[in-house]
Order: C-alpha cells, then sequence, then structure tokens
C-alpha cells in the first residue's frame, strides 16, 4: 500500500508517509504539473528522485490540494497557497508531508547510517552521547537529533542559522518519543515541540512552534 502511515497531530495538524514502491509511469497518472515544478521534474537525473516528487504530488491530493496549490518562497521553503503551513521530506524510498491549519510546522525523515557518527561534531555537542550503550544507539539518537534540526530549520526558514550553535535540542530517552527544542539567533528566541517515531531503520521526527502565550 503506497500511504505507508498517517498521523493525526491534533485537529488542525497532520501527517502522511508515503513509502515509494511504484513505478514511475504509474506515479504520473492523475498527476499534472504547473510549467515550473514540470521544467525541475523534467530536470532531475534520478529515477528515485522523480518517483519521490510525483508521490509527494499524491500525498498533497490526499488533502485535496493539487500541485499548482504549492509554491516556494525565496529560500526554498514550501507554502500553500490557502494559508495553511506544510513541510516536505524525501530520504531513499520514503517521502511525508506535514499539513497544519494553525501551526508552523517542519517535518524530516532520515535512514539511520553510520555515516552520521563522522559528522555528529558539526550539529551537536558529541561528548552528550557517550554514555549510550552501543554504536547503535548512538547513530539513533543522532539522528533524531539531526532530524530535530533540520525540522527546526525547515520551520525558521532563514539562512545563516548554524545547527551546532543556535538550534538546541533538549535531552530525551527513546520511550519518550518527543523533546523540546529551541533556537537562539540574532537575539531571537523561539520554542518547539518536537516528536519523533522510528521504522524500518528510518527516523521520522516533526516539530511544532510554540506559540508565544503558550510558554
Amino acid at each position: 500500500m503506497p500511504v505507508y502511515k498517517t498521523i493525526t497531530v491534533n485537529k488542525d495538524t497532520s501527517i502522511a508517509i508515503w513509502k515509494v514502491e511504484e513505478t514511475e509511469e504509474f506515479l504520473s497518472k492523475g498527476i499534472r504539473l504547473c510549467k515550473k515544478c514540470q521544467i525541475r521534474y523534467d530536470g532531475m537525473k534520478s529515477e528515485m528522485h522523480r518517483r519521490a516528487f510525483l508521490s509527494i504530488r499524491h500525498l498533497l491530493a490526499l488533502y485535496g490540494y493539487v500541485d499548482h496549490d504549492l509554491f516556494y518562497d525565496e529560500v526554498g521553503k514550501p507554502h500553500l497557497r490557502d494559508g495553511n503551513f506544510i513541510s516536505i521530506t524525501h530520504s531513499h524510498n520514503f517521502t511525508a508531508i506535514i499539513i497544519s491549519k494553525r501551526e508552523e510546522v517542519g517535518i524530516d525523515i532520515e535512514m539511520q547510517r553510520e555515516k552520521i557518527l563522522r559528522i555528529a561534531h558539526k550539529f551537536t555537542p558529541f561528548e552528550e552521547y557517550k554514555s549510550l550503550a552501543n554504536v547503535e544507539a548512538v547513530i539513533r539518537k543522532l539522528t533524531i537529533v539531526w532530524g530535530a534540526k533540520e525540522s527546526l530549520y525547515k520551520i525558521y526558514g532563514q539562512q545563516g542559522i548554524s545547527f551546532l550553535h543556535h538550534i538546541i535540542v533538549a535531552d530525551f530517552s527513546f520511550a519518550d518519543g518527543k523533546t523540546t527544542a529551541e533556537i537562539l539567533y540574532k537575539g531571537d528566541h523561539t520554542d518547539y515541540t518536537v516528536n519523533f517515531m522510528e521504522f524500518e531503520n528510518f527516523t521520522c521526527v516533526y516539530a511544532i512552534k510554540k506559540a508565544v502565550n503558550s510558554l
């Protein structure tokens, strides 16, 4: 089944995840791309990227949207023309979107890989993870932290933010399935709730910006 999972976060916010197993020909049926997106699609050299691109349009259709309803700003952040908030992610054969009527949201899916051990120092103080039981646990936790920071970055939508210095993720246990995070940048302070889940050696993290009156 192409729709891998749907999640109702709250009455205004929902997530849909697609496991891309269909052919490009199958995924293209019923999808009409705007001129700009068609040019982007035609320029994709990877078939996997094209299939992922099309699967996201099918996810949009679940919520009554077509390709024309989606547009990107100058920094590449996606928006919906009706004013609802959206975030999009793609990793290998999984794609996902999160849509909210009221809250700013971000989502990220990552494959759990040893590669993250080599880049961990670039986005988090690695010393915090030395107490974990084994390498697998370190990889899992680092992937969650990276996904959280990616999700916050997607919400904030400004260039110049350092994952290491400006985005802080509170410690958590795997059993929690959630944590909190904040961005401290140029005197601005914003707070976020973060949730995560793991499936098939992938990690999905989504974040919601806290309203000022909810602090």
